[in-house]
């Protein structure tokens, strides 16, 4: 069991970035917890964990040998809770994080109804539009909405969604209708701004080389929606980004026939998690919630 407890509490350093913090979560003292984790570097002759004066931060060792322990861990709570002869209800923090407009579409809906059927769960939402380290950051799943490579983490698919072509029905009884992806030279854009390139893929090319400029560039996607609900050109989003919009008729699909690429959808999990109570709700609780089609495909 001491061996178990170390480990935990290096999880817990880990996670919450603070030997402090970590020392109060665990009931233990910072000193015993700083000795406890040296101890431990010490058994496995390698550095865990950077200290500084205002950080603590995993080593790549240390990230790699975080990744193992909390497997192993939720391993070993899985056979406690098999022995007993039960399966745990979630309860504690489950963290995830999602791209911001889709985790508040389609994650914040499965989170309150899970919060709703389980009162001893909390549940903590990153909604960012970057890439999240599932180690550094804490996080239990991970909604990802891309094309994803090869790595030791493990990926469920729950669905898809595609870049699609919109405009508003007063843009269009104005301009016309653009009948290629070349017609787009023709028409006033409203682009994206993005860490991963806005310009690049599948409908821009044309553009690009033709080298017209955007209408309106925005680095907030609403804004580029609530622009093209104006009136003031053409938007590629993601289908779901415009579901209401469509459905509402304030924005209307152009480009139909030049169908892009559907991209996954995925859940991102450590492969030791999945059974956790806390994550096989989720997990549920999303393909449930994603069974339907989204708007667009």
């Amino acid at each position: 069991m001491d061996r178990l407890r170390t480990l935990r509490t290096f999880i817990s350093v880990a996670e919450h970035a603070s030997f402090a913090e970590a020392g109060r979560r665990l009931n233990l003292s910072p000193t015993t917890v700083s000795r406890t984790i040296a101890a431990l570097e010490a058994s496995l002759g390698v550095q865990l964990l950077r200290r500084t004066t205002r950080s603590v931060r995993l080593t790549n060792e240390g990230a790699l040998f975080l990744e193992r322990c909390r497997a192993g861990i939720a391993e070993i709570d899985q056979a406690f809770d098999i022995v007993r002869g039960q399966r745990s209800a979630p309860n504690g923090v489950l963290t995830v994080t999602a791209p911001v407009m889709f985790g508040r579409l389609h994650i914040q809906p499965v989170i309150v109804e899970l919060l709703r059927q389980h009162p001893q769960l909390q549940i903590r939402l990153l909604l960012l539009d970057r890439v999240v380290s599932l180690v550094e950051e804490g996080v239990d799943v991970a909604v990802r909405i891309a094309d994803l490579p090869d790595s030791s983490l493990h990926m469920l698919r729950v669905g898809e969604v595609r870049r699609v072509f919109a405009a508003s029905p007063a843009y269009l009884a104005a301009h016309g209708r653009p009948a290629s992806l070349s017609d787009l030279r023709q028409h006033g854009l409203i682009w994206i701004e993005d860490e991963a390139g806005p310009h690049r893929g599948w409908g821009l090319d044309e553009v690009h080389r033709s080298g017209r400029p955007a209408r309106f560039t925005v680095n907030n996607m609403e804004a580029a929606v609530s622009a093209a609900v104006s009136g003031l050109g053409v938007i590629r989003t993601m289908s779901y980004q415009v579901a209401e919009e469509l459905a509402a008729g304030r924005l209307e699909l152009v480009l139909t026939d030049d169908a892009a690429p559907a991209l996954p959808i995925s859940l991102l999990f450590h492969g030791g998690r999945r059974s956790h109570p806390n994550v096989r709700a989720f997990i549920e609780a999303v393909k449930l919630h994603l069974q339907e089609p989204l708007a667009g495909n």
